[in-house]
């Protein structure tokens, strides 16, 4: 593949707000102890509320972890565009 078919490196952009973390934290911890819980007999409601609980505790770990790749990603940018044609 040529140096001109290469793709263009994403825009940088910050992390997502926390808000949007814990929402999808939420919802996939939801989704990954649902169908579990509810053969153990426990309300779905309660489930929901473990659920947005467990949200609020990795919300912040998943924000790092989404900054962190940010950070590489804009890294790589910077050094394909500082790097020299050979």
């Amino acid at each position: 593949m040529a140096d001109d078919d290469a793709p263009r490196p994403l825009p940088p952009r910050g992390p997502r707000p926390l808000v949007v973390h814990w929402v999808i934290d939420a919802a996939v911890v939801f989704l990954l102890t649902v169908i579990v819980a509810l053969f153990l007999g426990a309300a779905v409601i309660t489930v929901a509320i473990a659920s947005a609980v467990a949200g609020v505790f990795l919300a912040p770990w998943t924000r790092s972890l989404e900054a962190r790749g940010l950070a590489r990603r804009a890294e790589r940018a910077a050094e394909s565009t500082t790097a020299e044609p050979q």
